[in-house]
């Protein structure tokens, strides 16, 4: 049984590296569609990606943007590739276990179009509260959530985009803490940070890396963290289940995937210098500084995590009495 399973091995992996090979020799670039504009975490997730894999695999890799929709017109651009391992799709959990929740027709099925290759990061978002706005240099979130049911209508939290995890977060966090909170839906993270430290809004959630560099300046505050753990990078920043309040565990991830028929031995390929890539110290200081954690996987694992997330939003989106549009 032994020598049967490390000789099914071997003849897979023979079959992964002439596959690679055939298409090195090609010349065809391997391009990676993100749904997002130039400069967004996902972006500079995959150019990092791309200079990486361009030496791994011997063969040019470009990043193609395809912005508009939370990622929707990429994922459909997608599902409308070849199946031959030139194009593949960097996406974060939003785009392929958030969408199929609250759009009727997203044009896509990440499970019957999409062939996971691999687990890239983990993003965690953070709330954030602008004190002066508050009144209390101090507060925390369940500070802020007190004030804002002292001041009915002021409790007004800024999110990255509707029918987000953000967005239903707020829904979470105010039921928790018996407040009276309002998401407003952004476009983007960075709007969300600069109307906070302006005090156009008194609170906002977003990602570590749109955040951080203002709470470094002492205008706003980072108060909670979503995930099981506190952030390394932010030690003394409770998470949500420290604070009393379930249903926010859940922490936004960005993988690659293939259009669905691809060649398994190909995903093993792309699969196994993505995991080199994601494991080397340089692709950590990269993404430290964005408060990303880089977090590698099997084909299989993503596929899991990919259910798991779909799953665990279900609950939260049901939970917000949100119907899909």
């Amino acid at each position: 049984m032994h020598f049967w399973k490390l000789s099914r091995r071997m003849a897979l992996l023979s079959l992964a590296l002439a596959a690679t090979s055939a298409m090195a020799q090609s010349g065809a670039p391997i391009k990676i569609l993100v749904g997002f504009a130039p400069g967004g975490s996902t972006d500079v997730i995959a150019r990092h990606l791309a200079l990486g894999l361009q030496q791994e695999l011997g063969r040019p890799v470009i990043v193609e943007n395809r912005p508009g929709a939370g990622g929707q017109i990429a994922a459909q651009a997608l599902k409308a590739s070849k199946p031959d391992g030139q194009t593949l799709f960097l996406s974060n959990s939003h785009t392929v276990a958030m969408i199929p929740l609250t759009l009727l027709n997203p044009g896509f099925d990440a499970v019957q179009d999409f062939a996971p290759v691999g687990l890239v990061a983990i993003n965690p978002d953070v709330f954030v509260i602008n004190p002066a706005v508050v009144g209390n240099p101090a507060a925390g979130l369940r500070e802020f959530a007190q004030w804002a049911k002292a001041n009915p209508g002021k409790g007004n939290v800024g999110v990255p985009a509707p029918a987000s995890a953000p967005d239903f977060a707020v829904d979470v966090v105010s039921k928790a803490l018996g407040s009276d909170l309002k998401s407003v839906p952004y476009r983007g993270d960075s709007p969300v940070a600069q109307d906070l430290m302006g005090g156009q809004i008194p609170a906002g959630i977003g990602s570590v890396g749109a955040m951080l560099p203002h709470a470094k300046t002492g205008k706003i505050r980072i108060v909670a963290v979503n995930g099981t753990a506190r952030l390394p990078l932010l030690p003394d920043v409770p998470t949500y289940a420290e604070l009393g309040i379930k249903g926010y565990e859940e922490v936004i991830f960005t993988a690659m995937f293939a259009p669905a028929g691809t060649p398994a031995a190909l995903l093993q390929s792309y699969n196994a210098a993505i995991s080199k890539l994601v494991k080397s110290p340089e692709f950590a200081d990269k993404l430290s500084g964005l408060g990303i954690t880089p977090v590698a996987s099997t084909p299989a694992e993503l596929a899991a995590r990919v259910s798991h997330t779909h799953e665990v939003w279900t609950r939260m989106v049901k939970n917000a009495g949100y119907q899909p549009q």
